[in-house]
């Protein structure tokens, strides 16, 4: 098991030549229009009135494009959705249009398919070996998880897990160090992770400030792969919580972590999650967080409110200064039986608590209940086929629709300030 772990940043700022910029020369991106969906609630809205953490974010924003310089981390988090990768990845495309020529890592990342779960179609991830994987939503679990919710582990001296940040072949995304999240489960130094990249061995060290590992790339790269050396007769376990392809380069880095079926206990109850969100120290945490807890029999919109308390007061910790913006559930319907569905009310409720919350913290909401057409709207997504048949998730085509929507009402609200 770790122990407790003093942690750096994983970024560092470097002067970079970048054209001179302003927010007067940002704009939207064009989207698709239906008649079901109301664009005039496309806001942030701040309803404490004391907007002091997001416009102190969005200067950091201000000096970037004026200067070139400075580094900004978001994080988003929250359930399937982001797992999914397909909302927030659209989301991470249209930001990057704000670094300009600035090439920014991709931020963290999760080898889902190595737990053989759905993996985002913007990253590949391919495996050998005997693996096991784990995730927070499960209550009877033994290895203790950190940030990303998720961990992989093996025995297997053979085992190897490869990462290709642009399956796609636009190399957008690259990176000079990478950095490993992971630990020996005993405890002991028998088990040494090994980088590879074009048939060589990366030498990489053990960050013990940090209790993470790090692999220094000789030029900028967008794949890797990670096998170990088990170094006694008896094997140990090695367990991966994530990897940070990091560059030492200014920019907006988006980052997006995401777990099937999570909820906000999850992270909870993620025994690193405070100490690796350190790694980040994130300036603006986007909270997606909603859905699952909503769909419990037993949920009181006082426990949703007390336990999206106490994650933040962990961030807070962590970055004091971080700003907040809270997405609101989605309408969703509950399975009755085979074909018959029910709508959940709780999405009115949930859309209550995420209003108290903005006010208590100085945040933001983006109140995508209300926008996707309220109580039932979810039927009209799915028969325009912006939606799955478990009046739940949405198809490619509605996530891309709502990540496209959430970037004008971010850069919206920037603009206006």
């Amino acid at each position: 098991m770790r122990k407790n772990i003093i942690i750096g940043l994983i970024i560092f700022c470097l002067p970079l030549q970048a054209e001179q910029r302003t927010k007067a020369d940002i704009h939207p991106v064009d989207i698709s229009e239906f008649e079901f969906i109301d664009y005039n609630l496309n806001t942030i809205q701040v309803p404490g009135k004391d907007s002091s953490l997001l416009n102190r974010f969005f200067q950091k924003i201000d000096t970037l494009l004026e200067t070139g310089e400075g580094t900004i981390n978001i994080l988003h988090i929250g359930g399937s959705h982001v797992q999914a990768g397909t909302f927030s990845h659209r989301v991470r495309q249209n930001l990057d249009m704000l670094n300009g020529d600035l090439k920014t890592p991709r931020g963290v990342i999760f080898p889902f398919s190595v737990a053989k779960t759905n993996n985002p179609s913007s990253y590949k991830v391919t495996s050998s070996g005997e693996w096991d994987a784990v995730r927070n939503v499960k209550k009877d679990r033994t290895t203790p998880l950190g940030m990303t919710g998720r961990s992989v582990f093996t025995q297997d001296s053979s085992a190897l897990v490869n990462v290709f940040l642009n399956p796609d072949g636009n190399r957008r995304w690259e990176f000079t160090r990478l950095r490993l999240l992971g630990y020996v489960e005993d405890g002991s130094d028998n088990v040494v992770p090994v980088v590879y990249h074009n048939n060589d061995t990366i030498k990489g060290y053990f960050d013990a400030d940090t209790k993470t590992y790090l692999y220094d790339f000789p030029e900028p790269s967008d794949s890797f792969s990670v096998g170990f050396i088990q170094k006694d007769t008896i094997p140990s376990t090695f367990v991966i919580t994530g990897f940070i392809p990091e560059k030492e380069t200014p920019g907006i880095v988006y980052h997006a972590i995401g777990v099937n079926g999570a909820s906000v206990p999850s992270y909870l109850g993620s025994e690193y999650f405070e100490e690796e969100l350190h790694l980040l120290k994130p300036d603006l945490i986007i909270f997606g967080i909603g859905i699952n807890d909503a769909a419990a029999n037993n949920f009181t919109e006082r426990a949703f409110r007390s336990n999206y308390n106490a994650l933040i007061k962990k961030i807070k910790r962590v970055n004091p200064d971080c700003a907040f913006i809270f997405i609101t559930n989605n309408d969703s319907f509950k399975r009755i039986s085979r074909n018959n569905y029910r709508v959940n009310p709780n999405g009115e409720v949930a859309k209550r608590a995420f209003y108290q919350l903005a006010k208590e913290h100085k945040a933001g909401v983006w109140d995508f209940f209300s926008l996707m057409g309220g109580l039932s709207s979810m039927q009209q997504w799915e028969e325009a086929e912006l939606a799955k048949v478990d009046k739940m998730h949405f198809t490619r085509e509605g996530y891309l629709l709502i990540g496209d929507m959430f970037y004008n009402a971010f850069i919206g609200y920037y603009k206006e300030k």
